[in-house]
């Protein structure tokens, strides 16, 4: 059968959905992703050391760099799109059994989806976080400093290294979290998978841990993943357009 053909057959008996959502749902927001054709690493390469935990740690100019990185993040004047609100739809017709974000930008939040629904795995970058104390300040305060001249601002209390609250490439997920991710795959009717490469353990692994417990998988992004050959759906369509169409399958509004 046609892609919409097996959609609209199964979406509209789906029970519970869980969401992984990835950098390209928020790219009609005007943040960009980072592997696409026009991703922050694609194009600069050497970013992607202002997410290496080592790098961070031992070079002041990658932390100074970071730094900057953060005060001009577009995520901050950003607004949610049609697809972070598809979702909040999906919340509040009960059909969400969570939304797991690889996204650190808090615009599902800001779309309206409640904190007990969304799982940020890779943390947030709204928050700092003192490597050394564990001391958590919201980031705009320490970003006030940073626009003050402080261009690699210590922690308040102990003056330890302080990055924002994400998990960077070495370091550890936070093991509460993970567990309450990998539960959710497990327990879904179908795992949507949204804008997301699906290169980066342990995220990607939960497409798997959705399928071998029977759930039906949907992967809707731009370019191939590991797991399209696991999906009963790959759909290649803009984000902004297909989420709200599936959400509109889901809840029998015919979009």
């Amino acid at each position: 059968m046609e892609e919409s053909e097996t959609l609209a057959g199964f979406l509209p008996n789906v029970g519970s959905i869980t969401v992984l959502t990835g950098a390209g749902i928020s790219t009609d927001s005007g943040i960009p992703d980072f592997r696409g054709p026009q991703g922050v690493w694609t194009k600069d390469p050497t970013a992607e050391a202002m997410s290496t935990i080592g790098s961070y740690l031992a070079d002041p100019d990658v932390r100074r760099r970071a730094w900057r990185s953060r005060r001009d993040h577009r995520a901050w004047d950003a607004e949610p799109n049609a697809a972070h609100t598809a979702l909040v739809e999906l919340e509040r017709a009960g059909r969400l059994r969570a939304l797991i974000t690889q996204n650190i930008d808090g615009l599902h939040q800001r779309a309206g989806s409640g904190a007990g629904v969304v799982i940020e795995i890779h943390g947030t970058m709204r928050d700092a976080v003192c490597l050394s104390c564990g001391l958590r300040t919201p980031m705009p305060e320490v970003l006030t400093r940073v626009d003050a001249g402080e261009d690699d601002p210590p922690c308040a209390d102990c003056g330890g290294i302080q990055k924002s609250a994400t998990i960077s490439f070495g370091q550890a997920l936070d093991q509460d979290v993970l567990d309450a991710a990998i539960i959710a795959a497990r327990e879904c009717d179908l795992f949507l998978a949204v804008g997301t490469s699906l290169t980066v353990q342990p995220a990607a692994g939960l497409c798997l841990e959705a399928v071998e417990r029977g759930a039906r998988l949907v992967i809707i992004n731009a370019s191939e993943t590991p797991y399209d050959g696991l999906a009963d759906a790959v759909l290649r369509r803009p984000i902004g357009e297909t989420l709200p169409r599936l959400a509109g399958l889901v809840l029998g509004t015919g979009r």
